[in-house]
């Protein structure tokens, strides 16, 4: 039996209200190459990684499907339809994973915001091998000179030298907690913010999410002005 791969699930079934377009942000050009092609070639890239799974919005597969054509060449990557919420996006891409985590062939799901496009291959294995080795694996780095937002000196619950830290993805995890814990989840009408949540609320014991350390430049495509940061910051 060949050993087992990591899947990546990349979520692209939000909008473009925001950024102040009228499609899919991630169907957006940077630099000539829509947003979502950026995380999805990356994802490509990392050794170990089969299949990509991609969750689009409702009557978007065959503009997905057109954007990322250029990028995939002959690997298997997934078109799954997401839902209304982040983690019914999620439920579906796990669903179509489900048999391939029973049998073995998938030990590790990475779930990555689509919105991302600047995180590097390098990022994805670190989550990747540290959810291997640890149970869960998200991306973090500090968030210099912000205060929470009742005003107080405490910078972070902890104490006075506690740091705030923001999260980020491609988040991971051990593929067999991860689906018990979102069908836990589902039976418990649980809505998280994100994979971490529902991961550490509903995942078996024994499993530890550790922090993976990233940086400002992996950046999420949200307003008119990141599309323009993001175009710099591409090497």
């Amino acid at each position: 039996m060949s050993s087992p791969t990591a899947a990546v699930v990349v979520l692209a079934a939000g909008s473009g209200s925001r950024v102040g377009a009228d499609v899919n942000k991630v169907l957006l050009p940077l630099r000539g190459v829509p947003v979502l092609a950026w995380s999805v070639r990356t994802a490509l890239e990392v050794p170990g990684v089969d299949p990509v799974v991609v969750v689009h919005r409702p009557g978007e597969r065959a503009d997905v499907g057109t954007a990322l054509l250029p990028v995939i060449g002959e690997r298997e990557v997934l078109l799954v339809e997401g839902g209304a919420k982040r983690q019914d996006s999620e439920q579906a891409a796990l669903a179509v994973l489900a048999a391939r985590i029973a049998n073995g062939s998938v030990d590790v799901v990475a779930i990555h915001d689509g919105a991302r496009p600047l995180a590097s291959a390098v990022l994805f294995a670190a989550a990747i091998e540290t959810a291997r080795t640890h149970g869960g694996a998200v991306p973090a780095h500090e968030l210099a000179g912000l205060l929470p937002r009742d005003g107080t000196a405490t910078p972070a619950p902890g104490g006075p030298g506690a740091r705030l830290v923001g999260v980020q993805t491609p988040q991971a995890f051990r593929a067999q907690p991860l689906l018990a814990a979102y069908r836990a989840a589902a039976d418990a009408g649980f809505d998280g913010t994100d994979t971490a949540a529902a991961f550490a609320e509903f995942a078996p014991d024994g499993h530890e999410v550790r922090a993976v350390p990233s940086g400002p430049a992996n950046l999420k495509v949200t307003f008119a002005e990141d599309l323009r940061v993001a175009e710099r910051l591409l090497p």
